[in-house]
């Protein structure tokens, strides 16, 4: 059970975070305790930020319509983390229409170079199995804000075993060879897979995405776990804690829902291999950017302040190689 200073209450904690249990309101300044999201004195680099012009872009996940199918722009980004420091920021791929990868990472690039944006890098979407895809990513050797590639791997074309085979894994040994790496997002039972690709692909950096994507909702995490672990192995590996909060329980939430998968990431992985994401505007299917963060701080608030400082900014400088 966590402690005082992490104020376990869930209606305490989403009041703090400026939300009650009707809906979404603004957290007074009297409201705001210590604990709150944007106290915390550390500054954030926020390695998933996602953004879609649907009058631009056709996202195929969204054709069903829901709260998501509509425009996500820099402005709102700026609007969701206002006051919460973050300082830079990593643009992570929607999944695309793959014919328009090139058109995608065109513009994310322009907007890095843009200045006075939180975006710095980018990780652009690709197929790492196609014959033209060390072509493609010719079109970005004079862009340094390219910093890696993210394929889905948990959408319905693509099957179980689909990064094992050859010219898939032939694409991400050439992100190695380029110096980019390869965000892993994938079905939380194929991370066998995911194990298997990062050993066949020794000189190329991953990042796990949304911890191997745990349901919080599950009654047995135990396989999850196990899998997790021996993941972990892998030196050329860091996990994102990133996602997770998507699968909570809208309006019916607490920390203490996400705390055993983000002690066990840490745990697992220690704090030099673990970076924080946002994975705004996915994160609002249950929570906003300054709950999930909340969130975040009251989880990690008996850990070290370099261990914190580490997981918030640090390491995401490292590892997507962003100027300090």
């Amino acid at each position: 059970m966590t402690n005082r200073r992490r104020f376990l209450g869930g209606a305490a904690f989403l009041a703090t975070c400026g939300v009650r249990m009707g809906g979404a309101v603004e957290a007074s300044d009297e409201e705001r305790t210590v604990d709150s999201p944007s106290d915390g004195g550390l500054p954030i680099v926020d390695t998933h930020v996602h953004l879609w012009d649907l009058d631009r872009l056709r996202l195929p996940w969204l054709a069903g319509g829901g709260p998501l199918a509509r425009n996500f722009l820099p402005d709102d980004y700026r609007e969701a983390a206002e006051g919460l420091d973050v300082v830079k920021g990593v643009y992570m791929e929607v999944d695309v229409d793959p014919a328009q990868h090139p058109d995608e990472a065109a513009s994310v690039v322009e907007l890095c170079r843009r200045g006075g944006e939180p975006l710095v890098g980018a990780v652009i979407g690709g197929r790492p199995a196609s014959d033209a895809f060390g072509a493609y990513l010719d079109r970005f050797r004079e862009s340094p804000e390219v910093k890696g590639v993210r394929r889905v791997l948990h959408g319905g074309e693509t099957p179980p075993g689909t990064c094992l085979q050859p010219e898939f894994v032939r694409g991400i040994r050439l992100l190695g060879d380029r110096g980019l790496s390869f965000d892993l997002c994938m079905r939380p039972g194929e991370l066998s897979d995911g194990a298997k690709l990062v050993d066949a692909c020794p000189e190329t950096s991953f990042i796990l995405d949304h911890c191997g994507n745990p349901d919080v909702q599950a009654a047995d995490l135990s396989a999850w776990r196990d899998d997790l672990s021996r993941l972990a192995d892998r030196e050329n590996l860091v996990c994102k804690v990133s996602g997770i909060v998507a699968s909570a329980k809208p309006e019916a939430w607490t920390p203490d829902d996400l705390a055993p998968i983000i002690n066990h990431v840490l745990d697992r992985f220690g704090p030099d291999r673990v970076v924080f994401g946002g994975d705004w505007p996915v994160c609002t299917r249950a929570a906003s950017l300054r709950q999930w963060i909340g969130a975040l701080n009251v989880v990690v608030a008996d850990r070290s302040l370099a261990d914190r400082k580490k997981l918030f900014h640090d390491n995401a400088i490292r590892v997507y190689r962003l100027m300090g």
